[in-house]
């Protein structure tokens, strides 16, 4: 084989490999997910758009939370609001940036760190569960009350 087909071949073969290699998806492990989770929220700025990724890596019980605090909006509003509307960027705000994520396992459940660069009064704890093979961040929302309905005496008055 001549040396420049050589180095053609040897090239591609570069190429092919290093298309092939797969990056791990970022809910594979609790403290990667929770590093992509805050990269999204700090994206978010009332676009759906920027807000959808962000709630496709909460768990499921935050993701109905939402879902109903959406309907609800909607019948308000007069239009469909979708449940990634309810994530308030507003409500989320960092007070140092976080360096450094560790993930401490046990079974299905984590417990993810986040250190800014001070060790004192940088450290937050975030709570994280493996659903469906995935690790989701663990976002705890009130729970909706349950909505009240006027009586037949009301609407009489």
């Amino acid at each position: 084989m001549k040396p420049y087909l050589r180095g053609l071949a040897l090239a591609y073969g570069l190429i092919q490999a290093a298309t092939g290699c797969k990056s791990e998806p970022v809910d594979a492990r609790p403290d990667r997910t929770v590093e992509e989770f805050v990269l999204r929220m700090q994206r978010v700025h009332g676009d759906p758009k920027t807000a959808r990724p962000a709630f496709d890596l909460l768990w499921s019980e935050a993701k109905r939370n939402l879902a109903e605090r959406a309907k609800r909006a909607s019948s308000v509003v007069g239009r469909k609001v979708a449940p990634e509307e309810m994530l308030a960027p507003s409500r989320f705000t960092l007070r140092y940036t976080p360096r450094r994520y560790d993930a401490r396992i046990e079974g299905d459940w984590a417990i993810v760190t986040m250190a800014g660069e001070v060790a004192d009064g940088q450290r937050h704890d975030v709570k994280c569960v493996r659903e469906d093979g995935s690790w989701r961040v663990v976002l705890d929302l009130p729970p909706l009350p349950p909505i009240q309905k006027r009586s037949e005496d009301a609407a009489e008055l």
